[in-house]
């Protein structure tokens, strides 16, 4: 037994490479709040925030690509096997859509995309075509990446927009443009392909400590939720932060034992501080780190890389 497609439908749709639920659910103004794995997942932040906005919703599967071995090389994303209720199942790597209906609009679609291996055009063609079909209004990419910040200070999320989501995203996080040049992900095509439809693009990423590497970072995940709930008007139980902090403890514990990581961490509050109050003051000009710290932290990036 396996989950490769909708087993469990009667009626499914193709459209593009996709298949969907038949009849589709009559959505109001839809957003797609969607991430990206592993590309922009790191401590998988954005896998854990959508995971609790879908459980608080009650979101339900709406559909999945049909064959997704044309897109996934599955010696480098695994097959699992699971015992469920006593049955053997092969859970395969796929992309998943799911979706909440809410009393008021908008109502929630939840894209869980994941990277392709080949065919990279035909796969963001395939989630542009379920983008029109369901009527998008708006479409949010989340994540998290690595920067030059410390764990003592509150977790910076910064991202973009467009239109008149700028309004609400404006005062819960820090518009600015990217500046970052090099590799990307050929899902960003779905981001370029959304604006040339006029519909609206956000992107919230929240930026996690270079020299921690959590499997799961609830602390950043909790901000992630955080911006969200405000927008979308949903309970503050949901990013409870508690269990972030108690992970940044427990570093904090580590830090005390390695006097080279506790002057490094101390450097990056002073560049955190002096970006924090340059932004506030509208000033660029923020104090630059050292040689050494650069250097550290780039060897840091490079291990994760590897």
């Amino acid at each position: 037994m396996h989950n490769g497609g909708l087993l469990w439908q009667d009626n499914t749709m193709k459209v593009g490479v996709f298949e969907l639920i038949d009849p589709l659910p009559e959505l109001k103004e839809p957003h797609a709040i969607a991430m990206l794995r592993p590309w922009i997942d790191v401590g998988n932040v954005g896998t854990i925030a959508l995971t609790k906005l879908e459980r608080h919703l009650g979101a339900k599967e709406l559909g999945r690509i049909a064959r997704p071995g044309n897109f996934y090389d599955f010696t480098r994303y695994r097959p699992i096997m699971r015992t469920t209720e006593g049955n053997r199942v092969l859970n395969i790597p796929n992309t998943i859509i799911n979706y909440a209906v809410r009393e008021e609009a908008p109502d929630l679609l939840f894209f869980h995309l994941l990277e392709p291996q080949s065919f990279g055009e035909d796969y963001t063609d395939s989630i542009l075509e379920v983008i029109d079909k369901l009527g998008v209004k708006q479409y949010v990419r989340i994540g998290g990446m690595y920067d030059a910040v410390p764990h003592t200070r509150p977790l910076l999320v910064t991202g973009s927009t467009t239109g008149e989501a700028a309004k609400k995203y404006g005062d819960v996080l820090s518009l600015r443009p990217s500046s970052y040049q090099g590799p990307t992900s050929i899902v960003n095509l779905v981001a370029e392909g959304v604006s040339s439809r006029n519909i609206e693009a956000v992107s919230v990423m929240v930026h996690l400590p270079q020299y921690v590497q959590l499997e799961e970072d609830y602390s950043g995940a909790a901000r992630l939720l955080e911006v969200l709930c405000s927008v979308y008007n949903l309970s503050k139980d949901l990013f409870d932060p508690e269990r972030g902090r108690r992970q940044y403890r427990e570093i904090n514990n580590e830090v005390m034992r390695n006097q080279g990581l506790k002057t490094l961490i101390e450097r990056l509050e002073v560049h955190y501080d002096s970006r924090s109050s340059g932004e506030a003051n509208g000033d660029e000009e923020t104090t630059k780190l050292s040689p050494e710290v650069v250097k550290f932290l780039n060897e840091m990036g490079e291990r994760f890389d590897r």
